[in-house]
């Protein structure tokens, strides 16, 4: 779904509509013009270029754009001038962390590199693809502050989750999916441990 969504598959039917615009099968290209932006399970992976530092990874979606560069030439005073409000905003630590390898972060503040990378960009959805995974307790209470502002900010969420605490107490409303298909909805005040497995099991 997160893959068709954000244009890296192609769907063999149904449709996608943002704003009442057409998002079915489009480029991945097309799908960030959107206001689509996807924050991955495996944020090592397929999230952060490790070997990067901190200030390159939160521009890596702009960097051939100005003030981060011009004429293929990086402005390295803006890429980290950016850096720093971005460490700040989103407390990622240490807070001297501009020119340090992203590899050399926890995976909390790792995943706060990414969401500071892509909030940059003012979304207007946001894919979170397991988005406390492999964090701690400190560090998932931190996030789940952010989404909230973020939400209250006009910002949309998708959020993929296999802990079920976290859907039960972060959603809205939560579409529960089996077999490649949604076996249905429930709302806020239904969402329960019983009710998500009720409809998983069918």
């Amino acid at each position: 779904l997160v893959e068709i969504l954000t244009g890296l598959k192609k769907a063999e039917s149904g449709s996608v509509t943002i704003l009442g615009k057409n998002a079915f099968n489009v480029t991945p290209r097309q799908s960030f013009d959107m206001g689509i932006t996807s924050i991955p399970e495996d944020r090592q992976k397929h999230g952060l270029v490790l070997d990067f530092t901190v200030a390159e990874n939160l521009i890596l979606q702009n960097f051939e754009k100005e003030p981060f560069s011009k004429s293929g030439i990086l402005n390295d005073k803006n890429i980290e001038v950016h850096a720093k409000k971005l460490i700040e905003k989103f407390d990622i630590r240490p807070n001297d962390s501009a020119k340090k390898a992203a590899k050399t972060l926890s995976g909390g503040n790792q995943q706060k590199v990414m969401i500071g990378r892509w909030l940059a960009t003012n979304p207007k959805i946001l894919i979170l693809d397991e988005p406390t995974r492999g964090i701690d307790v400190g560090a998932k209470s931190e996030i789940y502050k952010i989404m909230n502002e973020l939400v209250k900010n006009g910002v949309s969420i998708i959020m993929i989750s296999s802990e079920l605490p976290e859907i039960i107490n972060m959603s809205d409303r939560v579409y529960v999916m089996a077999a490649g298909m949604i076996r249905g909805c429930i709302d806020h005040k239904e969402i329960s441990q019983e009710s998500i497995m009720a409809l998983a099991a069918i």
